[in-house]
């Protein structure tokens, strides 16, 4: 499905794209195309994106074709989820120790439209960090 969705080609439009948007949130799904997971995610994304298209723009960002990102924000994951608004990263407590990323591949639509919309209302009243609608500290169960 990655396809269907904007993808940035080089650290330039990667730039332009958090630069120029000034009333949405821009979620950024940085990972490989060919990955299973990535293709899972992007999956969920594409069928969200219409859903918070007042709100959210949603763009794809190959890590091997755009390395740019890479040890600034830390990307050795599958996949990677980050949040921007008004060039400034949004920031999310999931409850698992890494508040900058979201870097596993969330399959839950619903799931991912509440992180959203959180992520959205919290940057429109000037907050840099918010509160997960749900905790994933618990995630894994050994």
């Amino acid at each position: 499905m990655s396809y269907l969705l904007p993808h940035l080609h080089s650290g330039w439009h990667v730039d332009q794209a958090i630069l120029s948007e000034q009333e949405r949130l821009v979620v950024i799904r940085f990972g490989r195309d060919h990955d299973e997971e990535c293709m899972k995610q992007d999956e969920v994304l594409y069928k969200v994106a219409e859903k918070v298209s007042n709100f959210a723009v949603i763009y794809l960002v190959d890590i091997d074709e755009v390395p740019d990102f890479n040890k600034m924000y830390e990307l050795y994951d599958r996949t990677t989820i980050m949040f921007f608004y008004r060039n400034k990263h949004m920031m999310v407590d999931l409850g698992t120790g890494n508040n900058n990323k979201i870097n596993w591949a969330l399959e839950d639509k619903q799931e991912l439209i509440d992180i959203i919309e959180t992520v959205y209302r919290g940057a429109r009243k000037g907050k840099g960090l918010v509160i997960s609608p749900k905790d994933y500290s618990t995630r894994h169960r050994y």
